[in-house]
């Protein structure tokens, strides 16, 4: 089998850090101290930026920032900046959140590489961020993820990251050679895998779920600590008898001590159950760094899992035959 296009994309995601920083530096953002904070909307790959934005500032964050998916942004306000994010800019939801907030009179930024979503934009005189086509939408995680800390920094809910952003493009180009991924595939194989995350990992876990879904074409789900201690726990011996789960722990350096332990505890308890176990560890000296390096180490374990499989990890004919139903 030839090289998946899709691999050439993850591999790319070193060099983007300067592309998507220039990008929104190019781009008059609203800024200002917005009491109303950030609300990024948008859908699959391109809305999980701010999930992975917000575990990158954690306890930085000094207002509100929150990630609606669906028809409507919520509750927002002129004092609130909402991020249109739509690789596309066709995404109907999106759309529907870029409506409902202007008619509410937020201010407004679109993430995308053009389509109805930049028209309407440009029409409106809101700034349009842009984003290199060419690639499925999940593999623009940077562009997003850059472009929602910006947003954060520029509505006054976080301090400006650009230093850590650009300080992470050579952690992550350390991951081009890395064995850990081909590793986690081969633990994965034949499985249905349970990502679990917690603190700054959890929406790490679910962008693994969801390149697991996508590109290695699985089933797999994401869980979170220590909530899954609580509960979740109590069905995988059971569950193991039904079919072959595996389990992933992504794990921060700087954690919680307990936090700590518990994963020590689950992924043990598990391993007895039967049940295959990657632990996979963040990189890097920030929490940009950590939360892209697991970005990328994920990104890459799908696409290896693809190929063990001997599926083509770029496609994703399901999601588009659905589209064409609506």
């Amino acid at each position: 089998m030839s090289a998946d296009p899709m691999l050439g994309d993850v591999l790319a995601q070193p060099g983007q850090i300067g592309d998507a920083l220039w990008r929104v530096e190019a781009v008059a953002v609203p800024s200002a101290s917005l009491p109303g904070g950030l609300v990024v909307c948008g859908m699959g790959g391109s809305a999980i930026g701010g999930d992975l934005a917000a575990a990158a500032i954690g306890d930085r964050l000094t207002g509100p920032l929150r990630v609606a998916r669906g028809y409507t942004p919520g509750l927002v306000s002129s004092e609130t900046l909402v991020l249109c994010a739509s690789y596309s800019g066709h995404t109907e939801e999106t759309l529907a959140c870029f409506e409902a907030a202007g008619a509410a009179g937020a201010q407004r930024v679109a993430l995308t590489t053009g389509g109805a979503l930049a028209e309407r934009a440009r029409e409106e005189g809101v700034p349009v961020i842009g984003v290199p086509s060419g690639m499925q939408p999940r593999a623009a995680v940077v562009y997003m993820t850059v472009g929602a800390l910006e947003c954060a920094a520029a509505a006054g809910v976080a301090p400006s990251l650009k230093d850590e952003i650009e300080g992470t493009e050579g952690v992550l180009s350390a991951l081009a050679e890395d064995p850990e991924p081909a590793g986690v595939a081969g633990a994965l194989l034949n499985t249905i895998p349970v990502v679990h995350g917690a603190g700054l990992t959890a929406p790490v876990a679910r962008r693994w779920k969801t390149q697991l879904n996508e590109n290695a074409k699985v089933a797999a789900f994401a869980s979170e600590l220590p909530e899954a201690n609580h509960n979740e726990i109590e069905g995988w011996e059971y569950g193991r008898e039904l079919g072959s789960l595996s389990a992933v722990f992504l794990e921060d350096p700087d954690a919680h001590e307990r936090i700590k332990r518990r994963t020590e505890i689950y992924a043990d308890t598990l391993g007895r159950l039967g049940a295959p176990v990657a632990r996979v560890t963040a990189r890097g000296d920030t929490p940009v760094a950590r939360v892209l390096s697991l970005v990328m180490l994920g990104d890459l374990a799908s696409v290896r899992l693809a190929s063990l499989a001997g599926v083509e990890a770029t496609p994703v004919e399901a999601i588009e035959d659905f589209k064409r139903s609506l």
